[in-house]
């Protein structure tokens, strides 16, 4: 089921809301960013998802701390 927001995209994955997303980088970051997904072996989307999770929420607003 597809919902449209304001934000972006809304879809529904595994019962949970989400909302997709479209970004542009430097050709050099997203070399870096496949780079490390691949050696995680997770895709490029868990690896950005994870980086503004845990560098930037977490860093600047310690509340989001344990949420996601």
């Amino acid at each position: 089921m597809r919902e449209k927001g304001s934000q972006g995209r809304s879809l529904k994955a595994q019962g949970k809301a989400v909302v997709r997303a479209t970004i542009s980088s430097s050709p050099e970051l997203y070399a870096t960013l496949e780079k490390i997904a691949r050696e995680r072996k997770v895709s490029l989307a868990w690896v950005v998802k994870e980086a503004a999770e845990k560098k930037y929420l977490v860093d600047k607003w310690p509340l989001f701390r344990g949420q996601g």
